[in-house]
């Protein structure tokens, strides 16, 4: 079976390369520890299966809110990412959400139309 990650970032925020790849770094262990502790089987078949991770961009925080909730709704792990305002961003600005992993079919009524970073 196929398992997936998606970190969904916020592109109005017109991160610096290197604060996205961190950004996208928290949202990923954030998110596979709260999925551990929902379902830790899936998080080791996802990453016996290489640990596949997709990055996709929404326009703006309210997005991220929407997805989380619908993740929620369909029993997936998520995690927002709120940055700590030390280098680029002020303090507690909402910058990425991670979901999973979870099987890719499910993850894909969630962030299917979304496109990719």
């Amino acid at each position: 079976m196929e398992f997936k990650q998606c970190i969904v970032i916020r592109e109005d925020l017109k991160l610096s390369a290197g604060k996205l790849a961190v950004q996208v770094a928290h949202a990923a262990v954030m998110a596979v520890e709260r999925a551990g502790k929902m379902d830790k089987s899936i998080v080791t078949e996802w990453k016996a299966e290489g640990q596949k991770k997709v990055i996709l961009k929404v326009p703006g925080v309210p997005d991220l809110f929407r997805l989380r909730e619908e993740a929620e709704r369909a029993g997936i792990a998520s995690a927002i990412v709120a940055d700590a305002g030390l280098t680029e961003i002020p303090p507690g600005t909402v910058t990425a959400l991670g979901l999973g992993p979870a099987h890719g079919k499910q993850m894909d009524k969630v962030t299917g139309k979304l496109k990719l970073v």
